[in-house]
């Protein structure tokens, strides 16, 4: 199947060719259709499966040549969780939309930057991408107004309730009219989902895309059995044995990242950390230096992982274990992408143990063990 047999416009099709942008994935088959059509559409698919653009271009679509709302009362509403992945999105509205003949203002709002500037440059604006906090302040100074929102978009809808914005987001909700098309996307389908989605969702049509044995093959997995002090030497080691040029190391805590990162640097190895206790400026800055290759490593915590999209990484290091199995899969979802191999290694305490073998079971797949006993890291 085609872009072109979707209903999309030339102009937009015209910007698919630009970026090589060739064939739809599942999700944008099954959404794109709908959503120009005007339905409600609940999807579930994995991070990277092209639910952006699944809800992008068809919404392009829909307001090329459509009546601009009033001044400061934005057309399309954007709901996500996170900075990180409020600027994607943001890049991918810009990307297609500037393909256009015609202007369509798009703006991303977020928390972490002073509100004035966004204030000021609300006026005019048809998409709106923002994170719900930031959304109610502004729409509380009445640089926003919701009331003719058409389209409302929940991004990432399973991290949103997991992160806690429910209470945030039926405040949004209120503001918005009750007549209006409802876009929800997932990459699970949590009781939380479940439950927004009958609160939110009208005779909505439902894609669930299920991860697919084959991509997972494209993950060559290993795990070493190794003791906590011996983690830092031996992802040193990996590293540098390997030499490995891109990394992206996951940890559980802030406090870990931190130390991952400057212990790596004080042995040569240019990492940097990105969390939530960075400032924005310094998490764009981490990510646009991993991405240009200005640094081997970045260290992360899962916080931030749905942020950072990047299309041939080669390699995944759990430095830490994630608490479930469905974060295991994502993080190393990271990797082995547009059907490129990856390698995703993770190091495996003896306290976890046990955890690793249920990560494995719900997976469905079993992962090569190495002991690093037999490793000397003496020098790293």
């Amino acid at each position: 199947m085609s872009f072109s047999s979707l209903g999309l416009s030339t102009e937009l099709i015209k910007a698919l060719e630009v970026q090589k942008i060739v064939n739809p994935t599942e999700i944008q088959q099954a959404a794109i259709p709908d959503i120009i059509k005007g339905k409600d559409v609940l999807g579930i698919a994995k991070t990277g499966s092209g639910k952006t653009a699944g809800y992008v271009l068809p919404i392009l679509m829909n307001l090329q040549g459509s009546k601009s709302a009033k001044n400061r009362h934005v057309r399309v509403l954007v709901l996500v969780p996170s900075r990180e992945l409020a600027l994607q999105v943001n890049e991918v509205f810009n990307l297609f939309g500037n393909a256009l003949n015609e202007s369509i203002k798009i703006m991303a709002v977020h928390g972490g930057v002073s509100i004035n500037p966004q204030m000021i440059a609300m006026q005019g604006v048809n998409v709106l991408i923002a994170t719900p906090g930031r959304l109610l302040e502004l729409a509380a100074s009445n640089a926003v107004h919701l009331s003719e929102v058409d389209t409302l978009v929940l991004d990432e809808a399973d991290k949103m309730l997991n992160l806690g914005f429910e209470e945030e987001m039926n405040r949004v909700f209120a503001l918005l009219p009750k007549k209006r098309q409802n876009l929800l996307f997932s990459a699970t389908l949590s009781s939380e989902v479940q439950n927004i989605n009958k609160l939110l969702l009208n005779n909505p049509l439902v894609i669930k895309i299920e991860d697919k044995i084959d991509e997972l093959e494209l993950i060559n997995q290993s795990a070493y059995f190794v003791t906590e002090e011996r983690k830092g030497p031996l992802l040193r080691y990996i590293i540098k044995q390997n030499n490995l040029k891109q990394v992206l190391v996951f940890t559980s805590s802030v406090f870990k990242a931190d130390s991952v990162a400057n212990k790596l640097n004080r042995n040569g190895i240019d990492a940097l950390a990105t969390h939530s206790k960075k400032s924005h400026r310094a998490r764009t800055e981490a990510l646009s230096k991993f991405k240009s290759g200005k640094i081997k490593v970045l260290v992360a915590t899962d916080l931030l992982a749905r942020g950072i999209d990047i299309e041939f990484l080669p390699h995944v290091i759990n430095y830490e274990l994630p608490r479930s199995p469905k974060d295991y899969i994502h993080r190393i979802g990271r990797t082995g992408r547009a059907s490129s191999s990856g390698e995703a290694i993770s190091f495996v305490t003896p306290e976890d143990e046990h955890h690793f073998k249920v990560i494995q079971k719900k997976m469905g797949k079993p992962v090569t063990m190495i002991n690093s006993d037999g490793i000397d890291l003496k020098g790293f």
